[in-house]
């Protein structure tokens, strides 16, 4: 038995003198320690959840040698919980893609008893060679951070947490189990409780945050938010975080920031690991103003004296809003939170709770795929079906998760176990996830006090009016901007060009192709992009132009002209001939734009490339395989060239594998080097 008595002991060793435990914190070790019993811990952010962690598996690992594993789901909170576990003198490793190299080493560790808590996401669940090595291991305490990820209700829905629930069925009695989160409103709650078993108990304690002062402005529009942020943040205390929902977005706003003297970085899922460590120690040492981040800096992110935090977009749940807040005024008095809204928020938010689950169509193509004698490969999948690698990624997924579908020596084969979707409950995730979009858009306009709203939504029974926020004191920050800014950002839009890399490996071999790997003499030269298509610069020009006036106005001309003198010309390059991609279904619809920008450069334009069949438009082949197939065959070059330079102009590049194939036609005609040359992209890159 460990009484309160060394236990603070040990707390005072660790944090000073002056430490004591917070409500909540002594019940909830009594009940891992003591008692071993399954707990629920739900507390605000910056309680101190993994301090209740650390020292239960500390004082478990005084009574008999053992493990504890600790699923938490982001690398950015799995390196703050390594800095918690030193300094309370625990031995902790994380097994997690940024540190192949050292696996080998830690797997020594965990055989030979030398590690006290080990670390892993919820897909290492999956790996075979993982599971081996703890099979043979005693588990002492099995935590789930951030255990709202669990449940369908939860804010970031990941198949592999699901994986949990078996592994907790097979721990050994009277081992305890830990599950803790800040954002679990009833619903969740109740979802939690049943997939981790009977006899879990919950300690749940008051979610209001004294601290955040939260104010909501509605600005549709982007560039009045980005002028509005590039005002504001200037007078804020501290330094703070900036989100957005799409990591092209939050690149976007930290390019506009830093031309605004605001020292920013952008930071996101794509970024690799070394560059986000990298960016949350500057974050921490106040080295930067600000990162403008998507959702990969969130859970569990520490920096007590986190001075703001702003959404540039308006999150799609309170669930995940009162996150991300979270990370703001842990250790200071007064931290500024602010939440703008624009008129893109809705169309992105449905976007994801719509590719929440796989299509069911697109589940029986991938089973019926992995019933072939041999299994079959994920590149085979993508050949034989007509679906998107992330779809065929989460079908796969799933389908490994509910057992129809096992994965070996990088081929997949059907188990024997019957399957069939639960269809029915998927609708009523989806549902619940609109259900709690409405509510968040109700809260934007929500005249009374905000925290109470947010922890009324997260259905604490001790939510009251905090008396701090906009609404309570009256004390509003305005939401006036600068019309001089707001012009300067709106230009800067239009002219944050989308870069468009040269495709360099073919995805399949078809005929007269000897290799996959594209000579780098037949890739085309590094291309440009006015914007994205439909976006708040260019892209809503563009989209017009294509379908409402079936032409591209002058407007876009001087776009395209100045993006050419800007990014092909200026930079030494001396193309002599403009060509255009034609369409069968729209003929004069590039060719002719290429024309007036032909005689805007006094750069010839030539039209000698063919379309050869009519093919299906290339934004409905959803990979890259059918992409590649698609257009291989769809285009023929009839001229010769003698070496020279040349512009390549279409109105909207997907896939790129036009682009590609075209230039690697145009090369064995003897062109020179080829500049891919678009109105828009249609990509906007991911949420993470």
């Amino acid at each position: 038995m460990v009484s309160i008595d060394i236990a603070e002991e040990k707390l005072r060793r660790v944090l000073g003198e002056k430490a004591r435990f917070r409500k909540h914190q002594w019940e909830a070790i009594d009940t891992i320690v003591n008692r071993k019993q399954k707990l629920l811990l739900v507390q605000k952010t910056g309680w101190g959840k993994s301090l209740v962690y650390f020292f239960s598996s500390f004082f478990l690992g005084q009574e008999k040698q053992g493990l504890t594993l600790l699923v938490s789901p982001l690398l950015s909170l799995m390196r703050n919980q390594l800095d918690m576990a030193s300094r309370i003198g625990i031995r902790a490793e994380t097994l997690n893609s940024s540190n192949p190299n050292q696996h080998s080493e830690i797997a020594q560790k965990i055989r030979t008893g030398q590690l006290d808590v080990l670390l892993v996401s919820p897909e290492r669940l999956a790996n075979q060679k993982f599971l081996s090595l703890v099979r043979g291991i005693e588990i002492q305490l099995l935590v789930v951070d951030e255990a709202h990820c669990i449940s369908d209700w939860g804010h970031d829905f990941r198949p592999d947490y699901r994986r949990i629930v078996r592994i907790v069925r097979n721990l050994p009695a009277g081992c305890p189990v830990l599950a803790t989160t800040a954002t679990a409103n009833d619903r969740v709650i109740e979802d939690i409780e049943e997939q981790l078993g009977p006899n879990l108990s919950t300690l749940r304690g008051s979610l209001s945050r004294g601290s955040l002062r939260l104010q909501n402005l509605e600005m549709e529009d982007a560039p009045k938010r980005m002028a509005w942020i590039a005002q504001t943040i200037p007078q804020l205390d501290g330094s703070g975080i900036v989100y957005c929902l799409t990591i092209a977005t939050a690149t976007r706003v930290a390019k506009w920031l830093r031309q605004n003297g605001i020292a920013a970085e952008a930071y996101h899922s794509q970024l690799a690991s070394e560059i986000r460590e990298q960016l949350e120690g500057k974050l921490l040492g106040n080295e930067v103003k600000v990162l403008v981040s998507t959702v990969a800096l969130g859970m569990g992110f520490d920096k007590p004296d986190l001075g703001f935090v702003i959404h540039f977009q308006r999150p799609p749940s309170i669930v995940a809003y009162y996150q991300q807040i979270g990370r703001a005024g842990r250790s200071l008095d007064r931290a500024e939170i602010f939440l703008l809204s624009g008129n893109e928020d809705d169309d992105i938010a449905e976007y994801f709770i719509d590719h929440s689950f796989p299509d069911p169509r697109h589940l029986f193509q991938v089973l019926e795929a992995t019933e072939t004698e041999g299994g079959i490969s994920f590149a085979e999948l993508q050949e034989r079906w007509n679906m998107k690698n992330s779809e065929c990624k989460k079908c796969l997924t799933l389908l490994q998760v509910e057992g129809a579908v096992s994965h070996e020596n990088a081929r997949y084969f059907r188990t024997p176990n019957p399957w069939r979707p639960d269809t029915e409950r998927w609708e009523r995730v989806m549902e619940g996830k609109r259900r709690e979009l409405e509510e968040m858009k109700r809260y934007v306009k929500h005249p009374g006090c905000l925290m109470e709203f947010i922890t009324s939504s997260l259905n604490d029974p001790t939510s009251s009016p905090c008396g701090h926020c906009a609404n309570c004191t009256g004390a509003f920050r305005s939401g006036q901007t600068d019309p001089l800014l707001e012009h300067q950002a709106r230009q800067f839009l239009r002219r944050e060009f989308v870069g468009i890399e040269p495709r360099k490996q073919f995805p399949v071999l078809l005929g007269g192709i000897q290799k996959r790997k594209i000579p780098v003499e037949m890739q085309a030269q590094p291309g440009y992009a006015l914007g994205i298509y439909g976006d708040a610069g260019w892209g809503t020009k563009v989209k017009e132009g294509k379908y409402a006036q079936k032409q591209f106005g002058e407007e876009l001309v001087e776009a395209v002209c100045d993006m050419i003198n800007q990014k092909v010309l200026e930079n030494g390059a001396n193309p002599r001939l403009i060509l255009s991609v034609p369409s069968l279904r729209r003929p004069e619809l590039v060719p002719g734009f290429a024309r007036k920008v032909s005689d805007k450069l006094g750069i010839p334009h030539l039209d000698c490339i063919q379309k050869k069949q009519d093919n299906p438009e290339q934004k409905t082949m959803q990979n890259s395989v059918l992409q590649f197939k698609n257009v291989w065959h769809a285009f023929s070059v009839n001229a010769t060239f003698q070496g020279e330079d040349i512009i390549l102009l279409d109105d909207l590049v997907d896939s790129r594998w036009t682009f590609t194939v075209i230039t690697y036609q145009l090369k064995k005609k003897g062109a020179g080097q080829v500049f891919p040359i678009a109105l828009s992209a249609s990509w906007e890159g991911g949420n993470g």
